[in-house]
């Protein structure tokens, strides 16, 4: 497979607000520092990236699903990054934990077991940024039931 590239632009429109440029059929987003540093009028670079893990994540665990012709809608993903001091005591995200719920029992699909070995490793970002950043991943059923 050839390498392709993906391109985001950011414009800094005041202070720590910057519009984030996608490309043409995609509508800009607002990204911002939380006060007292930003405005916070817009996701932090934190909050983005714990969307793009949680993104990810969702839509590896729904290819892998419906490549068995199994809909586990509407499936839900929690992000948590917990930000703290490094040894240098710079601010860094330290962990993520991400909580994917499925929409339905787990007794309604079928080789849901081969599914949650394998899907997260199909997940570029979070596989990517999971060499610098510990992610702890947890699947739930509709029932609440825990399944990985």
């Amino acid at each position: 497979m050839d390498n392709t590239l993906e391109q985001v632009v950011l414009r800094q429109q005041q202070d720590y607000r910057f519009n984030v440029d996608f490309g043409s059929a995609i509508p800009v987003l607002v990204a911002d520092e939380p006060a007292p540093l930003g405005s916070g009028q817009g996701p932090s670079p934190v909050q983005l990236l714990a969307a793009a893990v949680g993104n990810c994540l969702s839509d590896s665990l729904l290819f892998a699903l419906r490549k068995f012709k199994q809909a586990p809608e509407p499936l839900e993903c929690t992000v948590v990054a917990e930000v703290g001091r490094n040894e240098l005591k710079r601010l860094r995200v330290l962990k993520m934990t991400a909580t994917l719920r499925l929409g339905v029992p787990a007794s309604t699909l079928e080789h849901l077991d081969r599914v949650l070995e394998q899907f997260e490793a199909y997940c570029t970002v979070t596989q990517s940024v999971g060499q610098g950043i510990p992610i702890e991943l947890q699947v739930y059923d509709s029932t609440g039931a825990r399944l990985k």
